[in-house]
């Protein structure tokens, strides 16, 4: 009970949640921010300028989206106003009777918007009109109608691209609030809850960690963000998931964990961040996504096991309780994985030697006999 009080007040009264900083939020982004990038750094990103499209902000997509139109149809506009002035089409020039314009009833600036306007959209021609009177018009108006067909492929594409991100996929996917540590088939385990909101699967899904801590190498050398491999496992393995219902996956802490040498007492002082990935190909749409969260020490609760949250009805159904996902509930937990081991190994000691006729009881330490 004293070691559930401590971490209560650590957290709700000395703020240690408060002084951790994540690399990975809750919801899965990351803080993150690059310094000194060169402006001939910068210019990479218009070379692939299809992504960078995707990763803006709708409110700058749509500025963009607007402006790139609104900016062809005033451009080429103008472009037309000139093809008129050359040509001596405009009334100002009172052209006679006989005079054949370029475009018909361009009389101004605006009427030259509105016919580059009804080209570029193609919702013409009626009472303007281009005319084979001269080239030039007919060379401005198939680079207009291909221009404008470019321009119409990329962003329509760029738009429905983004709506269509399996990013967004990803929403309906959730962890647990907290990670929980307990024994599980006699081993320790930190377990952690993922569900799928949706009724339609993830196939192909493979779940993993990365534990990010601060070390310090033999050299003297400071690596911050230093990643270590977690494995997380269901009872079938920790690829292709049969993902139709909340599935609890966890972590074995033995020797080769990094968990191995914490304990109840100093989790708190631990630094380190949990972060977890679940990537799997979308059912519907057969596009990658993947789903990121993170725990720090004081969303790690030591002694707890989750709830259960599915159930089968009197219908032949099977019922998922969403108000169980991240409920935990206390169980009796050895404080640190190195005590479960050594009791483990010190009974498997002294019953071999029970079976051992010529087993002496001295042979068991009193280091044991304490641990068992």
């Amino acid at each position: 009970m004293f070691k559930y009080l401590q971490k209560y007040f650590a957290v709700h009264l000395f703020g240690y949640s408060q002084r951790k900083t994540r690399l990975v939020s809750k919801d899965g982004r990351c803080n993150i921010e690059f310094g000194n990038v060169g402006a001939q750094s910068r210019l990479i990103f218009f070379v692939d300028i299809w992504t960078t499209v995707l990763d803006l902000k709708w409110r700058y997509k749509i500025i963009i989206f607007i402006t790139t139109f609104l900016g062809s149809w005033f451009l080429f506009g103008l472009l037309w106003y000139i093809v008129a002035y050359v040509h001596k089409d405009l009334p100002e020039f009172h052209p006679s009777i006989n005079h054949t314009s370029c475009v018909n009833n361009i009389n101004g600036l605006t009427s030259a918007f509105l016919f580059s306007l009804e080209t570029q959209v193609t919702i013409g021609y009626g009472y303007r009109y281009v005319t084979e009177q001269c080239g030039s018009a007919i060379f401005l108006l198939v680079f207009q109608s291909i221009l404008g067909f470019i321009i119409n492929s990329f962003m329509c594409g760029a738009i429905l691209a983004k709506i269509s991100r399996s990013k967004k996929r990803a929403k309906t996917i959730t962890f647990s609030k907290n990670a929980v540590v307990s024994e599980q088939g006699g081993k320790l385990c930190l377990l952690i809850r993922v569900a799928n909101l949706r009724k339609s699967l993830l196939i192909s899904s493979h779940i993993y960690g990365k534990l990010l801590r601060t070390r310090v190498t033999p050299e003297g050398e400071t690596i911050i963000l230093d990643q270590i491999n977690i494995n997380f496992v269901v009872d079938a393995g920790n690829e292709n998931l049969f993902f139709i219902s909340p599935l609890t996956i966890y972590h074995i802490i033995d020797h080769n964990s990094p968990f191995f040498h914490m304990a109840a007492e100093n989790l708190l002082q631990q630094d380190f961040e949990l972060v977890v990935f679940l990537d799997g190909t979308v059912e519907s749409t057969s596009a990658t996504c993947q789903v990121r969260t993170s725990y720090v020490p004081e969303e790690v609760l030591w002694g707890y096991r989750f709830a259960p949250m599915v159930s089968k009805t009197k219908e032949g159904k099977y019922r998922v309780d969403f108000h169980n996902f991240s409920k935990t509930v206390a169980v009796e937990t050895p404080h640190c994985a190195l005590c479960l081991y050594n009791e483990k190994d010190a009974r498997n000691r002294l019953k071999r030697g029970c079976d051992n006729p010529n087993f002496v009881l001295a042979e068991v330490s009193e280091t044991d006999v304490t641990k068992m």
